[in-house]
């Protein structure tokens, strides 16, 4: 649906600290380093950008997709270990479908980050 989304943030080297060791699960690292701009994504494929900025836009919500409901749960721990707070632990959320899984967490800039996983427990 998106090419790809960039924002600034207050601290590179931290977001992209963050984010390295939380999507890991995921296969997500980074895929681009331009020294004030770090692109990261799947397959060398950057598609989430960030760039040094002298302050944060208004909360983001970004929802990473998981293959498996264990990586949610990979996630979940990995970004907690990185600093996150909390925002939902990994479950299911059936107000929005019966096989919705889905973990949220508050990454260093305030955003709202979630991984999601849309099928069945294999």
């Amino acid at each position: 649906m998106f090419d790809h989304i960039a924002f600034a943030v207050t601290d590179l080297a931290a977001t992209r600290d963050f984010y390295v060791t939380a999507l890991a699960p995921l296969a997500i690292g980074v895929a681009a380093d331009y020294g004030e701009v770090v692109g990261i994504g799947r397959e060398g494929r950057p598609q989430l950008w960030f760039r040094a900025g002298d302050k944060s836009p208004s909360r983001l919500h970004l929802a990473f997709a998981a293959k498996n409901r264990e990586e949610v749960r990979a996630f979940h721990a990995a970004a907690l270990k990185a600093g996150a707070t909390d925002n939902g632990g990994p479950g299911l959320r059936p107000d929005y479908h019966p096989n919705c899984y889905g973990a949220f967490v508050i990454d260093p800039n305030g955003h709202n980050i979630e991984v999601v996983c849309h099928s069945p427990e294999a």
